[in-house]
């Protein structure tokens, strides 16, 4: 459906500046911006640091696109996921996008999920680009309650330039590699409330942060999205300068260094390498990600090591990311095979209608019983040793011998 009337306003629109800078984004900025980076989460102000203690991780990298119908494109895979703790709860996000090397978003998913163990909150929202513009859904399930679901519908002219989330993450990226921001940078964008509002991007200058124990300059931008009620939400990114390495989410930072392999996060230009992200935070939010391995820096020494912890899964961002998409790859494999076999459910209905009208002691030899006239040949073994009892299934009449002719 339409956005209503009272939700709805002027198009906005892409700056000169904004559009120009879109067009000067070539291959070699795009290289850099590919790796994978893992920030703690911690509390903001002076809360103590570990109250909030949780990891935020982001990568990109190239990745196929296919779409029903279409040919398969080759653009960017935008992924970002965070897991922590809000006031004693336990509370993760994930984004996944597909952008085109001029930052068109294909697709993208959003999911936050606040894990109340009595009344547990997701938040989804989908956006999917077609041929008349673009698609954005938004869904809310709360606890037992039924589904809550809305739509919301964008034609391509209102889009030009549009910087949702996963593109403004590389955005943010190809702005710190060039280590300055033009004036005047404001594109399209979508709020969480799924209408469309305006996103600004300026530099804040550079500054002295704390990494870990040690101390560096990062260059500062501030990312405003300006919602269609009047409200702001501000972000401050902090990059540290070149030569500080890519970064890596298994927890050792490697170098930038020219001729790796993009899809797995190298940099194929000689051009100057990738900006680290050193923190990130939400004004008036009471948490941000922080990098404190100040190993990154160069010239310290490594911490010592520490004993092995147990291993909680489920807090683990990166293994609970991967146990998603694992899940989300055999829920749609065992759905396809289904679909391609529907004789697997009227095989299913006939056995179990057999097995509740005999209600048989040996439910497991029954089913060898059942099953056996649609193998091509008997096996030489049976797999279970219950199989070799009598069969519970009424037998064949016996054969009566022929007759004799003489």
């Amino acid at each position: 459906m339409e956005p209503p009337p009272e939700c709805r306003q002027e198009t906005p629109a892409l700056t000169e500046a904004a559009a120009k800078f879109l067009n000067f984004i070539g291959p070699e900025d795009l290289e850099r911006c590919l790796f994978a980076e893992m920030l703690e989460v911690v509390a903001a102000g002076d809360q103590p640091r570990d109250q909030a203690g949780g990891r935020w991780w982001v990568s990109a990298r190239w990745a196929p696109y296919k779409r029903t119908g279409e040919p398969v494109r080759s653009c960017l895979l935008v992924r970002a996921a965070s897991r922590r703790r809000q006031d004693g709860v336990p509370c993760s996000s994930t984004l996944k996008a597909y952008v085109t090397t001029q930052l068109e978003t294909l697709e993208q998913e959003e999911q936050e999920r606040l894990e109340l163990r009595a009344h547990p909150v997701e938040k989804r929202t989908h956006m999917v680009s077609h041929q008349h513009g673009m698609t954005v859904t938004k869904t809310l399930r709360e606890g037992e309650a039924e589904t809550q679901c809305w739509s919301f519908s964008y034609g391509r002219d209102e889009l030009q330039g549009l910087m949702p989330e996963g593109a403004s993450l590389l955005l943010l990226r190809v702005l710190a590699c060039r280590w300055a921001v033009p004036p005047g940078l404001v594109f399209p964008a979508i709020d969480t409330e799924g209408h469309l509002c305006t996103s600004s991007y300026h530099a804040l200058g550079t500054q002295q942060q704390a990494v870990g124990s040690a101390e560096a300059e990062v260059l500062v931008i501030e990312r405003a999205v300006h919602a269609s009620a009047g409200t702001s939400t501000v972000w401050h990114s902090s990059f540290l300068p070149s030569g500080y390495g890519q970064g890596s989410i298994w927890g050792h930072p490697q170098p930038c260094q020219p001729g790796g392999d993009p899809g797995e996060g190298g940099v194929t230009t000689s051009s100057p390498p990738c900006r680290r992200l050193a923190r990130q935070m939400q004004v008036g939010s009471p948490v941000m990600v922080l990098l404190q391995d100040e190993s990154v820096l160069g010239g310290v020494e490594p911490r010592p090591p520490f004993p092995k912890q147990p291993l909680d899964w489920e807090e683990d961002v990166q293994l609970y990311s991967w146990f998603l998409d694992r899940k989300e790859e055999l829920q749609a494999s065992h759905t396809a095979y289904i679909r391609q076999h529907p004789e697997l459910w009227a095989l299913l209905a006939d056995f179990l209608q057999a097995l509740f009208l005999h209600q048989p002691h040996d439910p497991i030899s029954f089913a060898a019983q059942f099953f056996t006239p649609f193998a091509h040949q008997q096996p030489p073994e049976t797999r279970f040793a219950s199989a070799r009892a009598a069969s519970p299934l009424p037998g064949p009449p016996p054969r009566r011998p022929p007759a004799n002719r003489e």
